[in-house]
């Protein structure tokens, strides 16, 4: 009899209570699946399952994927589980094996690199991902264990290649948080299963609280729509700025020296979950029983817990005291935003009505327990600020009054902090002097760009007597032999550890080496994995100032009066998460710096109703669909058409995004002298295989040419894998000549550096070769526009720049939506492009290039 390959699978769990698919084997289908399920268990991990031989093989990743290749991923190999099991999503009862949230994180199909069942057999699996979220080449590994374990450890790694990132620059499970299924809400346990323990709430309690609450009846504030509740949820976070914004409406609050924390309600069932998605119910079930008292309906509630210090002002020395002893009665809960409520979907609806709701809601919460509204101030921020500091407060957060609530870190939500105060991880210790016991000082570590661990300085001051010795006691198991420091300073000793534990510090200033001074230790922390720990720099206070608006609302950012945007909340991009509602005000934001390269050109449109991954729709004629604000230029200029489009104005180029247009790509000759060209433009296409350093020679080598050739140029990215070579004209000559002298710089590139530049396109004439594409400079060809996203995962965005900043860029598509902003607020790269003025004339000549006969 064939060995059942689920039958462990089957055993751990009790079909009559889980939730979970109880499943037979499959069969293979024409394509491989795989699905990272987020689980969040006793501790949260992701489940990484790759189907193959009728099951899916799984592995228990507890920190989740990274793209970092330098980071290597603990994968503990699980039990086989069902294939109908890469679907599901729901919450696995208590007392069941797996208790907890699970969500469908990423999917997709899965493509192994040789023998799949021998390489997985062998320990050694290489495979392509073809997800929403994970793409490329990976590889499973398993290592040498000690024999005794219970599970054999693997380990998941990133491979090298275009989708690759480092991890100090891009954490793809903490930018990427939610689930890939939309719309999915939780499945309801059976009947039979095992209630959670509660802690005591009396019924009249209870009565008492859903009698003074009235939540049934609460009016929800326009914009509010119907929507299943999601099993998890990833906070908004707030963005460390450099200055009090000086425009808009702001709402003020103190920053609490605390743990995010968000409740989920649904029904009876009330959980607590940490931003990182660490369920921690059972750690706190007086602040559970307290919230199921209010007698809510299904919601999410978003906020904070501290534990007040003598002063009354938050310590979080005594909250995580408070853990570490579980004694968690002292803890209070202090909420401030309101995203999901009774089935509505809340978080297009503005901040200032959101917490209008919230307010009201905790109305019935006794003034004397553990629920509290964290207000805000009708001070100005500058006092406010003052105040918070004299009181030795954290600092103050600032909210848009008008924004919408993004699962992501956001610029509508802004801190300001007393002191210079970041996390650091730790990365050895020093022996203790004198009486001193457990240990003198952390040496701490932050990572730089490319996600090595810097020395970053030490701290020996905070401590008390009990915290040296609870910190020598977890410092001891994670000993090692070597530095994890790059690039050590010499003069730095100590004692080695894996830098596993995180520590929030706060000091005085930074040198001009990268290290701190005036340091002082203030607790651990759990709840930020050490890759993602870098330099925490303030942004430009610019950044801040674009408002998020509702739908269907009067939006602030200069978004035009009367412009509705649908389905804001659609995320038309996986792997950053963003929204339609982001892309409209990315435009909003980039419509000062972007709009002189739109007006007077014809525009052709890219069109992107599902997103990037969906299919796109190139338009470049007028047709029935009208956007407001878009120029239907005279039929003259394409007379065999119909009328060609322009972009001229915010209404325009928002009107565009709200009818799915993610690019905009422009002619080289403008309204008024159509037949003319204005430019010329060289778009430097790499092969495959092609490194980017290869790139940044290409550029360089082509410039090197016209400016023998006596022609200034302008460069941008493209957004994509390539640069763009921009040469300014005064429109004189046609459309032909101008082409056919294009091609003729090209073919001279390659005839003189072959093994660089090739004359032809195709993917095979341009194996680790550049082919500088000159066809944009034909009559209605385009090129994609300065400032316009790229309809491609991470959505990239196409920046002019100056050829100084050549040597310093790291890809095409450098910069994206989620950091132009940024770039937006700095000086015109390109500022003497306006006033260029060049013939080709000269060029030609000393080309040889012979007008005639083009």
């Amino acid at each position: 009899m064939a060995t059942d390959p689920l039958q462990r699978y089957r055993s751990k769990r009790d079909f009559r209570i889980t939730v979970e698919p109880e499943g037979r084997p499959g069969k293979a289908g024409k394509a491989l699946s795989f699905v990272v399920q987020k689980h969040a268990a006793r501790r949260l991990h992701y489940d990484f399952r790759l189907e193959l031989d009728g099951t899916l093989k799984s592995w228990a990743v507890p920190k989740g994927p990274s793209l970092d290749p330098s980071v290597k991923r603990m994968a503990v190999h699980v039990e086989d589980h069902p294939l109908s099991y890469g679907s599901f999503e729901g919450v696995i009862p208590p007392r069941q094996y797996g208790a907890g949230t699970v969500i469908v994180w990423d999917r997709g199909t899965w493509v192994p690199v040789g023998d799949a069942q021998a390489g997985h057999a062998a320990g050694k699996l290489k495979f392509e991902l073809q997800g929403e979220k994970l793409r490329g080449a990976w590889t499973l590994v398993r290592m040498r264990g000690r024999g005794d374990e219970k599970q054999e450890p693997w380990l998941l790694i990133k491979e090298r290649d275009d989708e690759a990132r480092p991890a100090a620059e891009f954490d793809v499970v903490e930018a990427l948080p939610d689930s890939v299924l939309s719309g999915a809400a939780a499945k309801k346990a059976p009947a039979k299963k095992t209630p959670v323990k509660k802690a005591a709430a009396s019924k009249a309690t209870v009565k008492q609280a859903r009698k003074k609450t009235a939540s049934p009846d609460v009016p929800l504030p326009q914009g509010a729509e119907p929507a299943p509740l999601p099993l998890a949820l990833s906070p908004q976070l707030a963005t460390l700025v450099d200055a009090m914004p000086e425009t808009g409406e702001w709402i003020w609050e103190v920053k609490f020296d605390g743990y995010r924390l968000l409740a989920r309600i649904d029904g009876d069932d009330v959980r607590l979950f940490t931003r990182n998605g660490h369920d921690w119910s059972a750690r706190m079930l007086g602040l559970v029983a307290a919230i199921r008292a209010l007698g809510l309906p299904s919601g999410w509630l978003d906020g904070e817990i501290v534990v007040q210090g003598e002063h009354g002002t938050p310590d979080f020395q005594l909250l995580q005291n408070a853990f570490d002893v579980s004694r968690t009665e002292s803890i209070q809960y202090f909420f401030f935003d309101l995203p999901f409520f009774a089935g509505h979907d809340l978080r297009a609806v503005p901040l200032s009505e959101r917490r209008a709701l919230l307010r009201q809601l905790l109305d019935a919460a006794p003034a004397d327990g553990p629920l509290h509204f964290s207000e805000d101030f009708a001070a100005s921020a500058k006092d406010l600020l003052h105040t918070a500091c004299e009181l030795r407060l954290e600092g103050i957060i600032g909210k848009r009054a008008d924004s919408t609530y993004s699962t992501r870190r956001s610029p509508a939500w802004i801190k300001l902090k007393c002191t210079k105060r970041q996390e650091f991880v730790i990365g050895g210790y020093t022996d203790p002097k004198g009486s001193r016991a457990g240990l003198g000082s952390l040496l701490l570590g932050i990572h730089d760009p490319n996600g090595r661990l810097r020395y970053a300085g030490n701290v020996g001051t905070g401590f008390d007597q009990t915290m040296l010795k609870s910190l020598a006691a977890k410092l001891a198991p994670l000993r090692a032999d070597r530095t994890p420091f790059f690039e050590l300073p010499q003069g730095i000793k100590g004692h080695w550890v894996r830098p596993k534990l995180v520590a929030e510090v706060s000091f005085g200033e930074w040198t001009k080496e990268g290290r701190i001074r005036h340091s002082v230790f203030h607790a651990l922390r759990s709840d930020k994995p050490p890759e993602a720990i870098t330099k925490e720099v303030p942004k430009p206070v610019a950044a801040a100032a674009p408002a998020a608006k509702k739908r269907g609302t009067k939006p602030a950012a200069a978004v035009p009066d009367g412009l509705r945007i649908t389905h804001p909340e659609r995320v038309i991009d996986a792997r950053s998460g963003f929204t339609k509602l982001d892309l409209v005000q990315y435009y909003a934001r980039a419509a000062p710096a972007m709009l002189p390269h739109l007006i007077g050109r014809p525009v052709s449109l890219v069109r992107g109703p599902q997103g990037v991954g969906g299919e796109l729709f190139f338009q470049k004629h007028a047709d029935r669909m009208q956007m407001p604000g878009v120029v239907q230029l005279d039929p003259k200029y394409d007379t065999d058409h119909q009328a060609l489009l322009e972009v001229n104005s915010l209404e325009g180029l928002l009107g565009a995004a709200q009818m799915n247009v993610i690019e905009f790509h422009t002619w080289n000759a403008t309204t008024k002298a159509i037949e003319k060209p204005d430019r010329m433009t060289f778009d430097l296409d790499p092969g495959e295989g092609l490194a980017w350093p290869r790139m940044i020679e290409a550029a360089q080598l082509t410039k090197a040419l016209l400016d023998e050739l006596g022609l200034q140029s302008f460069l941008k990215t493209s957004g994509g894998k390539g640069l763009h070579v921009v040469v300014p004209l005064t429109p004189r000559l046609g459309w032909d000549v101008v082409k056919d002298f294009s091609q003729a710089v090209v073919r001279h590139l390659a005839a003189t550096l072959p093994d660089r530049f090739v004359a032809k396109s195709g993917p095979k004439n341009r194996v680790g070769k550049i082919f500088p594409d000159y066809l944009r400079n034909g009559r209605g060809a385009t090129t994609v526009a300065a400032f316009s996203v790229r309809a491609r995962p991470g959505l990239g965005v196409s920046v002019p720049v100056a050829w100084s900043e050549l040597e310093g860029l790291r890809s095409g598509a450098q910069w994206t939506v989620a950091n132009v902003d940024e770039r937006l607020a700095m000086a015109d790269a390109w500022a003497g492009y306006v006033k260029t003025r060049q013939t080709l004339s000269g060029a030609m000549k000393a080309l040889g290039f012979e007008l005639a006969a083009a």
